[in-house]
């Protein structure tokens, strides 16, 4: 790796440690929403990183559809053990039984709609003022729209119209009563940016990342990992394939790539050569609507 390259990821890493800083100082009650994910397990470094030697200094929360993939789950428990976080989870399942929530139906039925009244019911029981999260510029579209410090109104929801300019690195977390803020520090990085500083980082991640084998559902050319969580037809095709997953939400809504990376290297050499985005190749719930993404931000989704 040039030493240039080096100097960009350095500079990238400097600004979301600034970032992070930033949200201690400015916020009572911060919170790092994380998945298990590639994107918040950097999330969990640049924090350790930004608050050394003490410990990160606010707990990480995943709000848990029960859809998750197994891998992901195990890791998100090591992880918060080894870095001695306060692991926060609340249940998707659980909020759907309390407010009588009807759930999709379907093929692929999806809980990630239903996530927004456990993440708002989560804000509201600890008052968090600020939660953490790990969009990035090249994700999706409705994303690119955020700023770095993004305001969500009284009810959790978004207005796109309503950005706060973020001139020289400052930022603006000032809010009134019951509204909170989410905070975007590796927003200026893409996914080939991420992969970068995991192999110069040497960070830990899910084996799902890499090749792996996998039964999957063949379904309009997204291979979809068998699961107890969607319906199988006996017209449906189910092979077994060597894959690879580039992002890691629920099983019902996250299809595999057909793929041999079984290495950091392999990895970065495979996105380096790819010409579509992460979610727009592999994200079902991402085609409901062009808008779909937008659509739940302005509802509170994260």
């Amino acid at each position: 790796m040039s030493k240039h390259h080096l100097d960009y990821l350095e500079q990238l890493e400097a600004e979301s440690i600034f970032i992070f800083r930033e949200i201690a100082a400015q916020f009572e009650k911060p919170a790092l929403l994380f998945s298990g994910g590639k994107d918040s397990i950097t999330l969990v470094h640049l924090a350790r990183k930004a608050f050394a030697p003490g410990k990160i200094p606010f707990p990480l929360v995943h709000i848990d559809t029960g859809h998750n993939f197994p891998e992901a789950l195990a890791f998100r428990d090591q992880l918060a053990a080894e870095v001695n976080a306060n692991l926060v989870v609340r249940k998707v399942e659980d909020t759907i039984r309390e407010r009588k929530l009807t759930e999709q139906k379907g093929k692929f039925a999806s809980r990630n709609w239903l996530q927004t009244y456990t993440l708002l019911d989560t804000i509201e029981e600890f008052g968090f003022d600020a939660c953490i999260g790990g969009a990035r510029r090249d994700e999706e579209k409705a994303r690119a729209k955020e700023r770095i410090f993004s305001v969500r109104d009284e009810f959790g929801q978004w207005n796109p119209k309503l950005q706060r300019p973020e001139l020289w690195n400052l930022y603006n977390g000032r809010i009134h009563k019951g509204e909170n803020v989410r905070v975007f520090p590796i927003s200026n990085w893409t996914e080939l940016d991420i992969w970068n500083y995991i192999r110069k980082e040497k960070i830990e991640l899910p084996s799902i990342y890499f090749a792996h084998d996998r039964e999957v559902l063949v379904h309009e050319g997204q291979l979809i990992a068998i699961s107890e969580f969607i319906q199988i037809e006996d017209t449906d095709t189910v092979v077994n394939k060597t894959v690879r997953y580039r992002t890691v939400g629920d099983m019902t809504c996250t299809a595999a790539v057909e793929s041999s990376a079984s290495t950091l290297d392999d990895v970065i050499n495979e996105i380096t050569a790819a010409r579509i985005s992460e979610r727009g190749e592999t994200r079902i719930d991402d085609r409901v609507t062009e808008a779909a993404m937008e659509d739940r931000k302005k509802n509170g989704y994260f």
